[in-house]
Protein backbone atom coordinates (compact mmCIF):
# COMPACT_ATOMS: atom_id res chain seq x y z
CA UNK A 1 0.00 0.00 0.00
CA UNK A 2 1.57 3.32 -1.02
CA UNK A 3 1.43 6.56 0.90
CA UNK A 4 0.62 9.96 -0.53
CA UNK A 5 4.26 10.60 -1.37
CA UNK A 6 4.48 7.29 -3.24
CA UNK A 7 6.56 5.50 -0.59
CA UNK A 8 5.57 1.98 0.38
CA UNK A 9 4.46 1.30 3.94
CA UNK A 10 5.64 -1.59 6.05
CA UNK A 11 2.48 -3.60 5.30
CA UNK A 12 2.60 -6.26 2.61
CA UNK A 13 0.79 -5.40 -0.58
CA UNK A 14 -2.67 -6.92 -0.75
CA UNK A 15 -4.00 -9.14 -3.46
CA UNK A 16 -7.74 -8.76 -3.43
CA UNK A 17 -9.96 -10.92 -5.62
CA UNK A 18 -13.54 -11.90 -6.08
CA UNK A 19 -12.94 -15.24 -4.38
CA UNK A 20 -12.02 -13.77 -0.99
CA UNK A 21 -14.39 -15.03 1.70
CA UNK A 22 -15.95 -12.50 4.02
CA UNK A 23 -16.10 -13.28 7.70
CA UNK A 24 -16.52 -11.08 10.74
CA UNK A 25 -18.86 -8.24 11.44
CA UNK A 26 -21.03 -7.92 8.35
CA UNK A 27 -23.28 -10.96 8.28
CA UNK A 28 -26.51 -12.27 6.90
CA UNK A 29 -26.52 -10.49 3.54
CA UNK A 30 -28.47 -12.16 0.79
CA UNK A 31 -26.77 -13.25 -2.38
CA UNK A 32 -23.42 -14.86 -3.00
CA UNK A 33 -21.38 -11.63 -3.03
CA UNK A 34 -22.38 -10.39 0.40
CA UNK A 35 -19.86 -7.97 1.85
CA UNK A 36 -17.38 -8.28 -1.02
CA UNK A 37 -15.73 -5.36 -2.68
CA UNK A 38 -15.80 -5.53 -6.46
CA UNK A 39 -12.70 -3.90 -7.94
CA UNK A 40 -12.38 -3.93 -11.67
CA UNK A 41 -10.47 -6.84 -13.19
CA UNK A 42 -6.75 -6.31 -13.44
CA UNK A 43 -6.37 -4.13 -10.33
CA UNK A 44 -3.33 -1.91 -10.50
CA UNK A 45 -2.44 1.31 -8.74
CA UNK A 46 -5.02 4.07 -8.55
CA UNK A 47 -5.38 7.40 -6.78
CA UNK A 48 -8.29 9.15 -5.09
CA UNK A 49 -8.24 12.83 -4.22
CA UNK A 50 -9.97 14.42 -1.26
CA UNK A 51 -9.33 17.60 0.69
CA UNK A 52 -7.39 18.24 2.85
CA UNK A 53 -5.08 15.25 2.20
CA UNK A 54 -4.86 15.60 -1.58
CA UNK A 55 -4.18 12.62 -3.84
CA UNK A 56 -3.90 9.30 -2.04
CA UNK A 57 -2.39 6.32 -3.87
CA UNK A 58 -3.51 2.73 -3.49
CA UNK A 59 -1.77 -0.28 -4.98
CA UNK A 60 -4.68 -2.55 -4.13
CA UNK A 61 -8.18 -2.23 -2.75
CA UNK A 62 -8.10 -1.87 1.06
CA UNK A 63 -9.48 -4.84 2.98
CA UNK A 64 -9.14 -3.49 6.53
CA UNK A 65 -9.77 0.02 7.71
CA UNK A 66 -10.51 2.32 10.60
CA UNK A 67 -12.79 5.37 10.56
CA UNK A 68 -13.34 8.40 12.71
CA UNK A 69 -17.08 8.03 13.20
CA UNK A 70 -20.34 6.46 12.14
CA UNK A 71 -20.71 8.63 9.03
CA UNK A 72 -17.80 7.00 7.23
CA UNK A 73 -18.40 3.63 8.91
CA UNK A 74 -21.93 3.54 7.50
CA UNK A 75 -20.67 4.47 4.05
CA UNK A 76 -18.30 1.50 4.11
CA UNK A 77 -21.09 -0.88 5.11
CA UNK A 78 -23.28 0.54 2.34
CA UNK A 79 -20.44 -0.19 -0.08
CA UNK A 80 -20.44 -3.86 0.91
CA UNK A 81 -17.30 -3.73 3.03
CA UNK A 82 -16.74 -5.24 6.42
CA UNK A 83 -17.21 -2.49 9.01
CA UNK A 84 -14.15 -0.60 10.26
CA UNK A 85 -12.11 -2.30 12.93
CA UNK A 86 -12.30 0.81 15.09
CA UNK A 87 -13.86 4.29 15.31
CA UNK A 88 -13.40 7.19 17.69
CA UNK A 89 -16.45 6.31 19.82
CA UNK A 90 -18.34 3.10 19.01
CA UNK A 91 -21.16 4.25 21.32
CA UNK A 92 -21.99 6.88 18.69
CA UNK A 93 -21.95 4.40 15.82
CA UNK A 94 -25.53 3.21 16.21
CA UNK A 95 -25.51 -0.16 14.50
CA UNK A 96 -29.05 -0.96 15.62
CA UNK A 97 -30.29 1.16 12.71
CA UNK A 98 -29.39 -1.81 10.50
CA UNK A 99 -32.14 -3.80 12.19
CA UNK A 100 -34.49 -2.07 9.75
CA UNK A 101 -32.59 -3.42 6.73
CA UNK A 102 -33.07 -7.06 5.69
CA UNK A 103 -29.83 -8.99 5.56
CA UNK A 104 -27.59 -6.27 6.99
CA UNK A 105 -26.13 -6.68 10.46
CA UNK A 106 -23.11 -5.21 12.22
CA UNK A 107 -21.79 -6.32 15.60
CA UNK A 108 -21.11 -2.96 17.22
CA UNK A 109 -19.39 -4.62 20.18
CA UNK A 110 -16.62 -5.80 17.87
CA UNK A 111 -15.73 -2.25 16.78
CA UNK A 112 -12.86 -0.96 18.93
CA UNK A 113 -12.74 2.49 20.52
CA UNK A 114 -9.95 4.85 19.48
CA UNK A 115 -10.80 7.91 21.56
CA UNK A 116 -9.62 7.85 25.16
CA UNK A 117 -8.80 10.37 27.85
CA UNK A 118 -7.70 13.51 26.06
CA UNK A 119 -7.70 12.21 22.53
CA UNK A 120 -6.74 9.34 20.25
CA UNK A 121 -3.85 7.05 21.14
CA UNK A 122 -1.22 6.58 18.45
CA UNK A 123 -0.15 3.03 19.26
CA UNK A 124 -3.62 1.65 18.60
CA UNK A 125 -3.25 2.39 14.91
CA UNK A 126 -0.06 0.35 14.66
CA UNK A 127 -1.66 -2.52 16.55
CA UNK A 128 -4.69 -2.51 14.24
CA UNK A 129 -2.44 -2.32 11.16
CA UNK A 130 -5.26 -1.15 8.88
CA UNK A 131 -4.91 -0.71 5.14
CA UNK A 132 -6.45 2.77 5.20
CA UNK A 133 -7.33 5.29 7.93
CA UNK A 134 -10.50 7.21 7.09
CA UNK A 135 -10.45 10.48 8.99
CA UNK A 136 -9.53 14.13 8.59
CA UNK A 137 -5.98 14.56 9.92
CA UNK A 138 -6.75 18.13 10.92
CA UNK A 139 -9.29 16.86 13.43
CA UNK A 140 -6.55 15.00 15.27
CA UNK A 141 -4.24 18.01 15.04
CA UNK A 142 -6.87 20.37 16.44
CA UNK A 143 -8.87 18.11 18.76
CA UNK A 144 -6.93 14.92 19.32
CA UNK A 145 -3.63 16.17 20.69
CA UNK A 146 -1.57 15.04 17.69
CA UNK A 147 1.30 16.83 15.97
CA UNK A 148 2.11 16.84 12.26
CA UNK A 149 5.01 14.47 12.91
CA UNK A 150 2.51 11.94 14.29
CA UNK A 151 0.41 12.17 11.14
CA UNK A 152 3.45 11.78 8.90
CA UNK A 153 4.71 8.79 10.87
CA UNK A 154 1.35 7.01 10.67
CA UNK A 155 1.22 7.44 6.91
CA UNK A 156 4.80 6.27 6.47
CA UNK A 157 4.81 3.33 8.86
CA UNK A 158 1.21 2.11 8.73
CA UNK A 159 -0.90 3.26 5.82
CA UNK A 160 -2.60 6.19 4.09
CA UNK A 161 -4.99 8.68 5.66
CA UNK A 162 -8.11 9.63 3.73
CA UNK A 163 -11.01 11.75 4.91
CA UNK A 164 -12.68 15.05 5.67
CA UNK A 165 -14.66 16.24 8.70
CA UNK A 166 -18.10 16.44 7.14
CA UNK A 167 -20.54 16.14 10.05
CA UNK A 168 -20.19 19.75 11.25
CA UNK A 169 -19.39 23.04 9.56
CA UNK A 170 -18.64 24.89 12.78
CA UNK A 171 -14.92 24.25 13.15
CA UNK A 172 -12.87 27.39 12.35
CA UNK A 173 -9.86 25.29 11.34
CA UNK A 174 -11.91 23.80 8.50
CA UNK A 175 -12.83 27.14 6.96
CA UNK A 176 -9.95 27.22 4.49
CA UNK A 177 -10.66 23.95 2.70
CA UNK A 178 -13.64 22.26 1.15
CA UNK A 179 -16.48 20.54 2.95
CA UNK A 180 -18.29 17.65 1.28
CA UNK A 181 -21.95 16.75 1.32
CA UNK A 182 -22.85 13.26 2.45
CA UNK A 183 -23.09 11.89 -1.08
CA UNK A 184 -19.96 13.72 -2.26
CA UNK A 185 -18.01 12.07 0.56
CA UNK A 186 -19.74 8.75 -0.13
CA UNK A 187 -18.65 8.88 -3.75
CA UNK A 188 -15.06 9.56 -2.68
CA UNK A 189 -15.05 6.51 -0.42
CA UNK A 190 -16.58 4.41 -3.19
CA UNK A 191 -13.54 5.29 -5.28
CA UNK A 192 -11.25 4.10 -2.48
CA UNK A 193 -13.05 0.75 -2.31
CA UNK A 194 -13.55 0.64 -6.10
CA UNK A 195 -17.32 0.34 -5.77
CA UNK A 196 -18.79 2.74 -8.36
CA UNK A 197 -21.81 0.54 -9.11
CA UNK A 198 -22.87 0.28 -5.49
CA UNK A 199 -22.52 4.04 -5.09
CA UNK A 200 -24.56 4.67 -8.25
CA UNK A 201 -27.28 2.35 -6.98
CA UNK A 202 -27.44 4.19 -3.66
CA UNK A 203 -27.47 7.53 -5.43
CA UNK A 204 -30.53 6.44 -7.43
CA UNK A 205 -32.20 5.18 -4.26
CA UNK A 206 -31.47 8.50 -2.56
CA UNK A 207 -32.98 10.44 -5.45
CA UNK A 208 -36.14 8.36 -5.16
CA UNK A 209 -36.16 9.03 -1.42
CA UNK A 210 -35.91 12.78 -2.00
CA UNK A 211 -38.86 12.57 -4.37
CA UNK A 212 -40.87 10.74 -1.71
CA UNK A 213 -40.01 13.39 0.88
CA UNK A 214 -41.20 16.13 -1.46
CA UNK A 215 -44.70 14.68 -1.31
CA UNK A 216 -44.94 14.65 2.50
CA UNK A 217 -43.14 17.81 3.64
CA UNK A 218 -45.74 20.58 4.12
CA UNK A 219 -45.33 24.20 3.09
CA UNK A 220 -43.01 26.35 5.20
CA UNK A 221 -45.80 28.02 7.14
CA UNK A 222 -47.09 24.60 8.23
CA UNK A 223 -43.74 23.23 9.39
CA UNK A 224 -42.89 23.35 13.09
CA UNK A 225 -39.92 25.18 14.55
CA UNK A 226 -37.64 22.89 16.48
CA UNK A 227 -34.79 23.30 18.93
CA UNK A 228 -32.03 20.72 18.65
CA UNK A 229 -30.18 20.02 21.90
CA UNK A 230 -27.84 17.40 23.30
CA UNK A 231 -28.61 15.76 26.62
CA UNK A 232 -27.48 12.43 27.99
CA UNK A 233 -29.01 10.40 30.77
CA UNK A 234 -32.60 9.80 31.74
CA UNK A 235 -33.25 13.03 33.64
CA UNK A 236 -31.50 15.89 31.84
CA UNK A 237 -31.38 19.30 33.51
CA UNK A 238 -29.05 21.11 31.10
CA UNK A 239 -28.44 20.90 27.36
CA UNK A 240 -25.89 21.68 24.67
CA UNK A 241 -27.68 23.70 21.97
CA UNK A 242 -27.16 23.00 18.28
CA UNK A 243 -27.91 25.65 15.69
CA UNK A 244 -28.61 23.88 12.40
CA UNK A 245 -25.95 24.11 9.71
CA UNK A 246 -24.97 22.52 6.42
CA UNK A 247 -23.06 19.69 8.10
CA UNK A 248 -24.16 16.13 7.40
CA UNK A 249 -25.42 15.74 10.98
CA UNK A 250 -28.34 18.01 10.05
CA UNK A 251 -29.13 16.49 6.65
CA UNK A 252 -32.32 14.81 7.85
CA UNK A 253 -33.58 18.10 9.30
CA UNK A 254 -32.82 20.03 6.12
CA UNK A 255 -34.47 17.37 3.96
CA UNK A 256 -37.60 17.61 6.12
CA UNK A 257 -37.62 21.41 6.05
CA UNK A 258 -37.44 21.73 9.84
CA UNK A 259 -37.28 25.36 10.94
CA UNK A 260 -34.57 26.18 13.49
CA UNK A 261 -36.06 27.65 16.67
CA UNK A 262 -32.62 28.69 17.93
CA UNK A 263 -31.33 30.41 14.79
CA UNK A 264 -32.82 33.83 15.53
CA UNK A 265 -32.16 33.83 19.28
CA UNK A 266 -29.22 34.81 21.48
CA UNK A 267 -28.44 31.16 22.18
CA UNK A 268 -24.96 30.31 20.92
CA UNK A 269 -24.21 27.10 19.09
CA UNK A 270 -22.39 24.55 21.22
CA UNK A 271 -19.58 24.14 18.70
CA UNK A 272 -18.63 27.81 18.96
CA UNK A 273 -19.42 28.48 22.62
CA UNK A 274 -19.16 25.11 24.43
CA UNK A 275 -21.93 26.53 26.57
CA UNK A 276 -24.99 24.95 28.15
CA UNK A 277 -28.58 26.09 28.49
CA UNK A 278 -31.24 25.09 31.01
CA UNK A 279 -35.02 24.75 30.98
CA UNK A 280 -35.48 28.44 31.80
CA UNK A 281 -33.64 29.38 28.59
CA UNK A 282 -35.57 26.81 26.60
CA UNK A 283 -38.80 28.23 27.98
CA UNK A 284 -37.82 31.70 26.72
CA UNK A 285 -37.45 30.23 23.24
CA UNK A 286 -40.36 27.81 23.74
CA UNK A 287 -39.93 25.79 20.53
CA UNK A 288 -42.87 23.94 19.07
CA UNK A 289 -40.73 20.79 18.92
CA UNK A 290 -37.81 19.73 21.08
CA UNK A 291 -35.35 17.34 19.42
CA UNK A 292 -32.94 15.70 21.84
CA UNK A 293 -29.60 14.27 20.79
CA UNK A 294 -27.57 11.86 22.88
CA UNK A 295 -30.53 9.49 23.19
CA UNK A 296 -30.06 7.26 20.15
CA UNK A 297 -29.27 4.15 22.18
CA UNK A 298 -32.84 4.23 23.51
CA UNK A 299 -35.89 2.91 21.72
CA UNK A 300 -38.85 5.22 21.26
CA UNK A 301 -40.63 3.69 24.26
CA UNK A 302 -37.51 3.87 26.44
CA UNK A 303 -37.05 7.52 25.53
CA UNK A 304 -40.64 8.36 26.42
CA UNK A 305 -40.58 6.38 29.67
CA UNK A 306 -37.44 8.16 30.88
CA UNK A 307 -36.56 11.54 29.34
CA UNK A 308 -40.05 12.62 28.29
CA UNK A 309 -41.66 11.37 31.51
CA UNK A 310 -39.09 13.32 33.52
CA UNK A 311 -39.84 16.50 31.58
CA UNK A 312 -43.56 16.08 32.06
CA UNK A 313 -43.06 16.06 35.84
CA UNK A 314 -40.43 18.82 35.92
CA UNK A 315 -41.58 22.19 37.31
CA UNK A 316 -40.16 24.22 34.41
CA UNK A 317 -39.89 21.67 31.58
CA UNK A 318 -43.57 20.84 31.94
CA UNK A 319 -44.37 24.41 30.86
CA UNK A 320 -42.68 23.96 27.47
CA UNK A 321 -45.12 23.86 24.55
CA UNK A 322 -43.27 20.87 23.09
CA UNK A 323 -43.66 18.92 26.32
CA UNK A 324 -47.31 19.81 26.73
CA UNK A 325 -48.09 18.82 23.12
CA UNK A 326 -46.11 15.59 23.18
CA UNK A 327 -43.57 16.90 20.67
CA UNK A 328 -40.31 15.87 22.32
CA UNK A 329 -38.43 13.42 20.10
CA UNK A 330 -35.04 11.85 19.58
CA UNK A 331 -33.14 14.15 17.25
CA UNK A 332 -31.11 11.63 15.31
CA UNK A 333 -27.37 10.98 15.47
CA UNK A 334 -24.43 13.30 14.96
CA UNK A 335 -22.97 10.92 12.42
CA UNK A 336 -25.01 9.87 9.39
CA UNK A 337 -24.07 7.74 6.45
CA UNK A 338 -26.36 6.80 3.55
CA UNK A 339 -28.19 3.99 5.36
CA UNK A 340 -28.45 5.82 8.68
CA UNK A 341 -29.80 8.91 6.95
CA UNK A 342 -32.62 6.98 5.30
CA UNK A 343 -33.66 5.40 8.60
CA UNK A 344 -33.57 8.50 10.81
CA UNK A 345 -35.15 10.79 8.21
CA UNK A 346 -38.10 8.46 7.80
CA UNK A 347 -38.38 8.14 11.59
CA UNK A 348 -38.46 11.90 12.08
CA UNK A 349 -40.94 12.32 9.23
CA UNK A 350 -43.30 10.10 11.19
CA UNK A 351 -42.79 12.13 14.37
CA UNK A 352 -43.18 15.56 12.77
CA UNK A 353 -45.67 14.97 9.99
CA UNK A 354 -47.52 11.83 11.10
CA UNK A 355 -46.21 9.90 8.11
CA UNK A 356 -46.96 6.21 8.50
CA UNK A 357 -45.87 4.74 5.17
CA UNK A 358 -42.35 3.60 4.36
CA UNK A 359 -40.46 6.21 2.37
CA UNK A 360 -37.64 4.01 1.07
CA UNK A 361 -37.29 0.42 -0.08
CA UNK A 362 -35.58 -1.54 2.67
CA UNK A 363 -35.25 -4.63 0.52
CA UNK A 364 -33.48 -2.61 -2.12
CA UNK A 365 -30.97 -1.28 0.41
CA UNK A 366 -30.15 -4.82 1.48
CA UNK A 367 -29.79 -5.91 -2.13
CA UNK A 368 -27.31 -3.12 -2.91
CA UNK A 369 -25.21 -3.89 0.15
CA UNK A 370 -25.08 -7.56 -0.81
CA UNK A 371 -24.10 -6.82 -4.38
CA UNK A 372 -27.40 -7.10 -6.28
CA UNK A 373 -27.41 -3.96 -8.35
Amino acid sequence: MANRDGSVSRRSLLQYGAGVAVTGLLAGCTGGSAGLAAPSDGGGEYTVEIEPVGEVSFESVPETWVANNGSWADMGVALGQEPPMAVWLPSRYHTHYYDAIPGVSVDGDAVEQLWGDGGVGKEQFYELDADVHVFDPNFLLERGGWKQADIDQLETQAGPIFGNSIFSRSYPWHDDYRYYTLYEAFEKLSEVFQEPERFAAFETLHEDFQSALATIVPGRSDRPSAAVVWAGGDEPETFYPYVQSEGTSFKHLRDLGVKDALAETDVKDFHSSRGEIDYETLLEVDPEVLLVRGQEAKSESEFRETVVAFMEEHDVASELTAVQNGDVHRAGPLYQGPITNLVVTERLAGALYDVEEELFDRERVGEIVSGEF
